[in-house]
C-alpha cells in the first residue's frame, strides 16, 4: 500500500524552491566551491577576511537600498549621500571634534534621506527621478564642499571601524561587525515589527495597504529617513577602510547596491525579498570578483559576468511573479 509521503516531500521541495533566498544561496555555495578548486588560497582566512572587508561600505549601503526597493522604489543617491557624509566628517574633525563630526554627519545624511522621502511622498514624484536629481546635486555639492580635494582623517573615533581584531586565527575589523549588526537589526525590524509588515504591504500593494489603514506616506518617509541613517554608518565605515575623505570615491556604489539587492532575490517591483538575500547577493558579487581576480581574469570581464548575473536575477524574478499570478 503506497503512502502519501513522496507527494508531501515534493510539495515541500516546491515550497522551498519558491523561497527568494534559496537561489542566491545555491549560487553562493557553487561560486565558493568552484573558486576554492581553482585557487588553493581562496578559502584562506586572510582572503576570506579581505572579501568581507572590501564589502563593508557597499554592503551597508545595500541595506538601505533594500528598504527602498521593497517599497517598489529605487535610490540612486545613497552612495553620494555617504560620500558627502565623509567630507562633512573630515572637515568638522579637522577642527578638533570627531564626536561632533559623527553627529553632524548623521544629521546631514538623515536630512538628505528626509528630502528624498518628502519629495516622493509629498509631491508624489517617481523615486527614480527624485533620487537621480538629488544624486546630481549632492555629487556637485560634495565637490564644492571639499574643494575637489581629498581630506586626510587622523586616527581616532572616525577610523575606529577600520580597527582589526582576531578571533582565533581569523582577523577582521569592527567595520565588518558593524555591517553584520546593520543587517541583523534591519532583518529584525522587517520581520518582527509592525513597521516591517507595513513596508512589505506598501511595496506589495499600496492601495490594499491604504484600505487596511496603513499610512503609506509615513511608512515611505520613514524608509527614506532610515536609509539616511544607514548612509551615515556607511560613511563612518568608509573612513575606517581608507582614512581619506575623497569626493570622487564610491562613484559606482549606487549601481553596486542595486546589483547586490537584485542578485539577492529582492523584487524590483516591491514587496518581496529581504536583507538576508541582499547579504548573500553582496557576498556573491564579492566572491565572484575576488575569485576571478585570483584566476587572473581582467576586471572588464568581471563586470560582464556581474551584468549577466543581474539580468539573470531579474529574469528569475519576472518568471516567479508570473507563476504566482
Amino acid at each position: 500500500m503506497s503512502t502519501p509521503a513522496p507527494a508531501v516531500d515534493r510539495l515541500n521541495v516546491r515550497h522551498l524552491l519558491r523561497e527568494p533566498l534559496v537561489g542566491p544561496l545555491a549560487a553562493l555555495v557553487i561560486a565558493v566551491v568552484v573558486f576554492s578548486l581553482i585557487s588553493d588560497s581562496f578559502l584562506n582566512p586572510a582572503n576570506v577576511s579581505l572579501i568581507l572587508q572590501q564589502s563593508v561600505v557597499v554592503g551597508i549601503l545595500a541595506v538601505g537600498q533594500t528598504l527602498i526597493i521593497l517599497t517598489a522604489g529605487i535610490d540612486l543617491s545613497i552612495g553620494a549621500i555617504a560620500v558627502f557624509g565623509t567630507i562633512v566628517m573630515a572637515q568638522i574633525a579637522a577642527a578638533g571634534n570627531p564626536i561632533l563630526a559623527l553627529g553632524a554627519t548623521l544629521l546631514v545624511c538623515v536630512a538628505f534621506g528626509a528630502l528624498n522621502g518628502g519629495l516622493v511622498t509629498g509631491l508624489r514624484l517617481p523615486p527614480f527621478i527624485v533620487t537621480l536629481g538629488t544624486f546630481t546635486a549632492i555629487l556637485a555639492g560634495t565637490r564644492l564642499l571639499a574643494g575637489s580635494e581629498t581630506h586626510r582623517v587622523e586616527p581616532g573615533p572616525l577610523t575606529f571601524l577600520g580597527t582589526s581584531f582576531r578571533i582565533g586565527s581569523f582577523s577582521t575589523t569592527y567595520g565588518v561587525v558593524a555591517m553584520l549588526l546593520v543587517y541583523a537589526g534591519t532583518w529584525y525590524a522587517l520581520t518582527q515589527t509592525a513597521w516591517g509588515k507595513h513596508v512589505y504591504a506598501v511595496g506589495g500593494n499600496p492601495q490594499a495597504a491604504d484600505l487596511l489603514g496603513v499610512k503609506s506616506g509615513r511608512v515611505l518617509l520613514s524608509v527614506y529617513v532610515t536609509t539616511g541613517v544607514i548612509a551615515a554608518i556607511a560613511a563612518w565605515a568608509a573612513l575606517g577602510r581608507i582614512p581619506n575623505a575623497d569626493p570622487n570615491a564610491y562613484q559606482n556604489a549606487n549601481l553596486e547596491t542595486i546589483t547586490a539587492v537584485v542578485i539577492g532575490g529582492t523584487s524590483l517591483f516591491g514587496g518581496r525579498g529581504g536583507v538576508l538575500g541582499t547579504l548573500v547577493g553582496m557576498l556573491i558579487v564579492a566572491v565572484l570578483r575576488n575569485g576571478l581576480t585570483q584566476a587572473g581574469v581582467d576586471s572588464l570581464y568581471q563586470n560582464i559576468a556581474t551584468g549577466i548575473l543581474v539580468i539573470a536575477a531579474v529574469a528569475v524574478d519576472q518568471f516567479a511573479r508570473r507563476r504566482n499570478r
